[in-house]
């Protein structure tokens, strides 16, 4: 999951699996795959950054290189 900031200030997680396409019209439309549209403050280079974060994080997670434990 990728945490991304409404206009309102309100922080979400979204499952970039799920991201259809991401606008800039100035603001950043985000559609997923089921329709569903978030309008939120990060620009589509910086979601790009956080999706390839997120999937190499995952990647190194599967790889051993870093141990997984839960959190808590």
């Amino acid at each position: 999951m990728i945490k991304l900031t409404k206009t309102d200030g309100r922080e979400l997680l979204l499952n970039p699996d799920l991201i259809e396409i991401v606008e800039e019209a100035p603001d950043t439309h985000i559609t997923l795959n089921n329709g569903h549209r978030y309008l939120v403050l990060e620009s589509a280079m910086e979601i790009r950054e956080k999706i390839i974060f997120f999937r190499a994080e995952i990647q190194q997670k599967i790889s051993g290189v870093i141990p997984f434990s839960e959190p808590g």
